[in-house]
């Protein structure tokens, strides 16, 4: 039950910041730990949970009622970087970016083609073609990829730094229309109803197999995106969740595999972004590279979570920018040679802000 659904919709503000007070002072709850109604609360595997904008709205609420929450920075700090799989200080993505799109499970439909992209019978807001184009854009002159370019992993990259060295291994700008490096359609079996963590990962894996990477160096720059058909709810998407997406990894015999869980979000219409920047037709799919756009940002950012860029509290570069519809770091169109496509802004520890482009 979320808990707008708890304390009812019709409740005031205020009396919701009292009651959610009550329970932060009930719970004892320290700085260090995690929003209690966020999604990734008691689910440590949703990395970079981007939540639905009823959810947003509740942890916002509860932040505003605890004061040690108040003045929490969005400041991000280096983690350190992982050393697993035989790759030291591997925090970031420091080197050419490349994204797998995994359609998985056989109600995407039937597959067809047009213009060079992938299409599926089964794909009521075209996401298939659309997340393609948005991948091949990047890189293109746009400049939200800019304001990651500033992060770095390395060994000259100093662990609980806010800023990176001039000899640091930064984040590339992506080569334009790189980035997007493989599609597969995994339609041997339907995908589970609600595929659990276990089954997203294995699938993950089954990509890394399938393309050909089997090592830790040919996945050291890689994610892969498991894309759920619609009418599905991996690990509990639109069923009570109150998630839109995640990101995570696995160890493996093919080193770190990071991956996203992003279900289809149009399922869940305005909650996860759809016409959150565009009305009408026009926005029917800004929920799909909104929400995609966090993962990959924070992917990129945090590529092994928190190894990466992360905040005190643990918050990644999309979390501290998410849902913002007006003002400073405000969602809005990225016009790349593929499209105009909504976007989230990211954060910048430079300029101090959430900067949707550079």
């Amino acid at each position: 039950m979320s808990a707008f659904s708890k304390y009812g919709k019709a409740v005031a503000f205020s009396s919701l910041v009292a009651a959610l007070s009550g329970v932060a002072l009930a719970a004892g709850l320290s700085p260090q730990q995690v929003n209690p109604y966020s999604p990734s609360y008691g689910h440590a595997y949703r990395h970079g949970v981007i939540p639905t904008m009823e959810t947003w709205h509740v942890m916002q609420a509860y932040e505003s009622a605890t004061s040690h929450l108040k003045a929490s920075s969005k400041t991000l700090y280096y983690g350190g970087g992982s050393n697993d799989s035989g790759i030291a200080n591997a925090g970031v993505t420091s080197g050419p970016e490349k994204v797998y799109l995994v359609f998985y499970g056989s109600q995407w439909g039937t597959q067809g083609s047009s213009h060079g992209l992938a299409t599926f019978s089964n794909d009521p807001a075209n996401a298939a073609p659309y997340l393609q184009n948005l991948f091949l854009g990047l890189g293109t002159g746009e400049g939200w990829s800019s304001v990651m370019t500033q992060y770095c992993d390395g060994a000259a990259a100093v662990r609980g730094s806010s800023s990176c060295p001039n000899n640091a291994n930064f984040i590339p700008y992506p080569a334009g229309g790189a980035v997007l490096a493989g599609v597969w359609y995994d339609n041997g079996a339907p995908s589970p109803q609600r595929a659990t963590t276990a089954q997203l990962t294995q699938e993950a894996l089954n990509a890394s197999a399938h393309f050909g990477n089997t090592t830790a160096a040919s996945n050291r720059y890689v994610q892969y995106v498991i894309l759920s058909p619609t009418g599905t709810n991996p690990d509990g998407f639109n069923a009570g969740a109150n998630f839109c997406a995640w990101h995570n990894y696995t160890a493996s015999s093919a080193g770190n595999v990071a991956y996203t869980n992003m279900p289809y979000v149009y399922d869940a219409g305005a909650s996860c972004g759809q016409n959150f920047v565009n009305a009408g037709v026009g926005g029917v799919a800004d929920g799909f590279s909104i929400v995609e756009g966090h993962e990959y940002a924070e992917t990129i950012t945090d590529q092994f979570p928190s190894s990466g860029w992360v905040t005190k509290r643990g918050s990644e570069t999309g979390d501290v920018c998410a849902w913002i519809s007006s003002g400073q770091g405000a969602s809005g169109n990225v016009m790349m040679k593929t499209g105009a496509f909504a976007m989230q802004s990211t954060y910048s520890n430079k300029s101090g802000a959430c900067e949707l482009t550079l």
